[in-house]
């Protein structure tokens, strides 16, 4: 199974220049049950099956990306497990019918959770920042209720924040690491396994009405590390709250600066009120 920001084309964005859809952590510290209402979703589209992060917001509501949503067949796979495989194989099921994607019935005899899958109608697939709008959600075919769901950001809550490069924000996802592998070149790559929940913190770089943007090198003498393949979708955290989704990254080393999908903006909060958030 691939993650999703692998098969994502880079997108030219005016000023900006070459983004990708985000996903595995670079740095960053295994979560263990620091942050259990982050999880793994899994699902199919029509070029194959993909894996994102996201974060239960209420019993019925799992918050993630819109290009995590968007195009998917059939049901999406939740689980909140914080290990999901320290080697390989993965233990996540294939559909009967990938063409069809999963259903309710052969995810609940695999131990999963399933729900239906909806990108924010506004959703400009990596074309338009100033209408970005990269949020999606997963309806729940039966509520959680052994975890408490993660709080939502103020309106406007990024708004009040004047130094952004002062500013930690937290991530937290289920992207690949970043590292040299034990064999042949020593380039730092984004390695599949293990596949676990981690989290980062990362120094805010500028906050726009759409977007904010974080420097994610663990090296940065601020934060811990960044996000990268896998990690699209996961929360973005700031004083105990979700301000921002995962949404992408300028490098395939993660080794760079992260745009995270703000939910405390009204186009975005008025959507989601659709599902009684």
């Amino acid at each position: 199974m691939r993650a999703r920001l692998l098969v994502l084309a880079a997108v030219l964005l005016s000023g900006l220049g070459l983004v990708a859809p985000a996903s595995a952590s670079t740095g960053g510290t295994p979560d263990g049950e620091l942050h259990p209402n982050v999880g793994l979703i899994a699902f199919y589209d029509a070029t194959g099956r993909f894996r994102c992060s996201a974060t239960l917001v209420s019993p019925t509501v799992v918050l993630t990306a819109a290009h995590c949503t968007s195009g998917t067949l059939g049901k999406t796979l939740v689980t909140f497990d914080s290990v999901i495989a320290e080697a390989p194989p993965s233990p996540l099921p294939v559909a009967a019918d990938p063409a069809a994607g999963y259903t309710a019935a052969e995810l609940a005899a695999a131990g999963y959770l399933s729900g239906t899958a909806y990108a924010h109608p506004q959703y400009s697939d990596f074309t338009d920042l100033r209408n970005w709008n990269d949020v999606g959600v997963i309806v729940l075919d039966a509520p959680v209720t052994d975890i408490a769901p993660a709080p939502l950001a103020g309106l406007g809550a990024a708004d009040a924040i004047k130094q952004p490069r002062k500013t930690l924000f937290r991530a937290v996802g289920y992207g690949t690491e970043v590292r040299q592998p034990e064999s042949g070149p020593q380039k730092p790559v984004p390695m599949s396994y293990p596949l676990l929940r981690r989290y980062v913190d990362m120094p805010g770089q500028k906050i726009t009405p759409q977007v904010i943007q974080a420097n994610g090198n663990e090296k940065d003498p601020f934060g811990t590390g960044g996000t990268c393949f896998g990690d699209s979708g996961g929360s973005v955290w700031l004083d105990g709250k979700v301000v921002a989704v995962t949404s992408y990254g300028y490098t395939d080393n993660c080794r760079y600066l992260g745009g995270y999908q703000r939910v405390d903006i009204a186009v975005v909060r008025t959507w989601l009120a659709g599902f009684g958030l």
